[in-house]
């Protein structure tokens, strides 16, 4: 991600003061950062990121020097009242997550609720999301889908949060951590045997792959080897 990238002129175009710009950045290929978000990247005040050594890189591919603060999970509800003072102030506000949309399955949506709270504004510069990646690319219904995030952690739970997904009529949407893949297809090929199964991983990257069959064949693919990289599961709607 050291590499600077060549951009197109991208003309000014003031931003609303007193806004929060949520700004989506890339899953993993550059050429998927929009015009748009470059621009306010460029142009706001000040740029509130995940990880700022991160986001850092990004700005020096794009050759931007932004002022950063950080604002993940553990910080999110003490950085909202200093970001809402700005924005009350008038001032722009960049918020970015490590890759894809801020607020989902990362940082962002406690950030948003205390800003529309203070009667500030919020505006999403839509781009990259792995969950859409997936959906669409998965061959699986489009028309009625349940986006979950990642599972718990701790078994007992898990199992019985994942019981009553299953019962949800459409398609099931899912992160998940490399180290508990072969543990969540083997959770699938005993609650659901007969679903079919789209393992996508590493979207946008240049080793993507999109694997697809049953639970109990997908866990066969992984009995010899470790799964690596990021992670989106859609289990298809019974019939």
């Amino acid at each position: 991600m050291s590499e600077p990238i060549d951009l197109p002129d991208v003309k000014p175009a003031p931003l609303e003061p007193g806004t929060l710009y949520l700004v989506a950045t890339p899953i993993g290929n550059m050429e998927d950062i929009t015009l748009r978000a470059i621009r306010t990247l460029r142009d706001c005040d000040l740029v509130a990121a995940e990880d700022t050594r991160r986001t850092g890189m990004l700005l020096k591919r794009l050759g931007l020097t932004k002022r950063q603060v950080s604002a993940h999970k553990f910080n999110e509800a003490k950085r909202s009242g200093e970001i809402v003072e700005l924005l009350q102030g008038g001032g722009t506000v960049a918020m970015v997550s490590d890759a894809g949309s801020p607020g989902i399955s990362d940082p962002g949506q406690r950030l948003v609720a205390a800003v529309i709270e203070a009667g500030c504004r919020v505006e999403t510069v839509p781009g990259a999301c792995a969950l859409v990646v997936a959906l669409t690319a998965s061959g699986l219904a489009t028309d009625e889908f349940h986006f979950v995030g990642f599972l718990p952690v701790k078994s007992g739970q898990r199992a019985r949060r994942l019981t009553k997904l299953l019962e949800l009529p459409g398609t099931l949407v899912l992160y998940e951590s490399p180290y508990r893949v072969v543990k969540l297809l083997g959770e699938l090929a005993e609650f659901a045997p007969g679903r079919p199964i789209v393992l996508a991983r590493e979207l946008t990257k240049k080793f993507e792959q999109i694997q697809r069959g049953l639970p109990a064949e997908l866990l066969a693919e992984y009995a010899d080897r470790k799964p690596k990289g990021e992670f989106v599961i859609l289990v298809g709607r019974a019939d």
